[in-house]
């Protein structure tokens, strides 16, 4: 007879991403409160920009329930920043990311710890309609919907902005009303410290084919 062969264990980690626990809740709160609020930076940094075909269904973009259907596949038009923080910080990089597929338009802060022990990563995401443009969006604080840290041998921690299901009304998430208000004041404040504002419409307007003419200077009327 054959020995019964005994199946490897799968084990499942299920992220409540609409209300984290106490402890996650904490931990959170601790990373954000980790954050520079103004980092020195070495002087190497990056800028790159692009467009990438994605499917409906690897879309970081794709709306949610309710939202009309995405497209079998589509492009995005993206730019992303890099900016080295001194030696001395906690972080080594800040990367901004900006991205548009037409229908939505996503903006991505990614924290890497130097040296991790327990945190590995943070992020924070928020997302607006494409019905306005990329300036308009970058010109207002837009409110961070999502927050991710990747920890060292432990399952991730998320909060997310979270909509009714079927219908229903969405569930009452104002515990966590001062983690996101504390998320979308760092997301604020590093678009402008890495000069999102002017970066971003500037490169996408690149890819278009869209450039800005530099303005003739004005004259003076008291001069001929």
């Amino acid at each position: 007879m054959f020995a019964q062969q005994s199946q490897p264990q799968v084990k499942v980690n299920v992220l409540n991403v609409c209300a984290p626990s106490d402890e996650e809740k904490q931990e959170i709160s601790s990373a954000l409160a980790r954050v520079p609020k103004q980092p020195l930076f070495s002087p190497d940094f990056e800028v790159d920009r692009g467009r990438s075909t994605i499917s409906g269904d690897a879309n970081p973009t794709q709306p949610g329930p309710g939202s009309p259907a995405a497209p079998a596949s589509s492009s995005a038009d993206w730019v992303r920043i890099r900016r080295e923080f001194s030696v001395q910080a906690l972080f080594s990089t800040a990367q901004y990311s900006f991205s548009s597929d037409g229908r939505t338009m996503t903006e991505v802060l990614v924290l890497r710890v130097r040296e991790p022990k327990d945190l590995l990563m943070l992020s924070i995401e928020d997302s607006a309609s494409a019905v306005t443009t990329p300036a308009a969006m970058l010109s207002t604080s837009t409110p961070a919907t999502h927050v991710k840290l990747e920890r060292v041998g432990k399952p991730s921690v998320v909060l997310a902005r979270c909509a009714g299901s079927e219908g229903g009304p969405p569930p009452d998430q104002s515990a966590y009303d001062s983690l996101f208000r504390g998320a979308s004041a760092i997301m604020n404040n590093y678009r402008g410290l890495l000069d999102a504002r002017a970066t971003v419409p500037a490169e996408l307007g690149r890819l278009s084919g869209k450039r800005t003419e530099p303005r003739p200077p004005a004259r003076n009327p008291g001069k001929n």
